[in-house]
């Protein structure tokens, strides 16, 4: 006949000592569903646990020690063992884009509270020529807080209609002809290169003039408000200290595509056309 084993029943002090969670821990679980005890004791409330509720236990007490929110840890507990690794590789990449972005971002505030100084070595400026090119465009007045949503919504939209003309033919333009910020709304233009020599007719289409321009390449964490205006401080200042004057509106130059990039992958550039 075969053995059945029946798991060793804990009290909550020994399990909170041999899981290394406190008893306050270990309440807040068992009201979220993480940690449930096997046994409550309807009399006294006493609460039991099982020996192998030891490991999940542990693993819950782990994930909160790198600070990942109650909900994640939720997710994960109750996902099947072999599909763990790959949510918490998920979680972490998002820290570590999170974290890449607050690093730029102090960065900046030290060049901001020190009045510009060290604002020259954030960037390396260059310069290029750029040929005439018809682009399909979207133009919209949009605050500073809705500006990601649309922007991505209009590349969406130019991006669709580009199929009819063979499909995108350069990198992705976002020009900003007035400042954005929580007060000011632009206007904002989103514009998709065609391989076209005219504007064609029937859909919002215009000439892009050749121009040349001065620029800095970012990294994908760089690409965040507020921090993405040094990069545009940079080059504006570049421009001031080198005697050339704009001639045109600045604009982020997209080259490459967004989702498939980390954290530390050139993805744009700040561009200001100049005379």
């Amino acid at each position: 006949m075969e053995e059945v084993r029946v798991d060793r029943l804990l009290g909550i002090g020994e399990f909170s000592r041999r899981t290394r969670l406190s008893l306050k821990a270990l309440r807040l679980y068992e009201r979220l569903g993480l940690v449930v005890p096997a046994e409550v004791d309807p009399a006294n409330g006493y609460r039991r646990y099982r020996e192998d509720q030891l490991a999940h236990a542990r693993l819950v007490g782990l994930l909160r020690r790198i600070d990942m929110p109650l909900a994640v840890v939720s997710r994960i507990a109750a996902t099947p063992a072999g599909g763990r690794a790959e949510l918490l590789d998920a979680y972490w990449g998002e820290v570590e884009q999170r974290f890449a972005v607050q690093r730029h971002l102090t960065a900046y505030l030290r060049v901001l509270m020190s009045r510009g100084k060290g604002l020259p070595e954030m960037y390396e400026v260059k310069q290029r020529d750029v040929p005439e090119q018809v682009v399909l465009a979207e133009q919209r007045h949009v605050l500073q807080p809705a500006l990601t949503d649309w922007i991505r919504e209009a590349m969406d939209r130019l991006l669709a209609a580009t199929a009819e003309f063979g499909g995108i033919a350069g990198p992705g333009l976002v020009i900003y002809h007035g400042e954005v910020t929580e007060d000011s709304d632009g206007p904002v233009e989103v514009a998709l290169p065609i391989a076209v020599d005219t504007p064609p007719a029937g859909v919002a289409a215009r000439v892009e003039p050749a121009h040349r321009e001065a620029y800095v390449r970012l990294k994908k964490r760089e690409v965040e408000y507020p921090q993405i205006l040094a990069a545009y401080d940079t080059v504006a200042t570049w421009l001031e200290s080198n005697g050339k004057a704009p001639a045109g509106s600045p604009r982020e130059v997209y080259f490459t595509d967004w989702g498939s990039q980390g954290p530390d992958d050139d993805v744009c550039d700040i561009a200001f056309p100049m005379k």
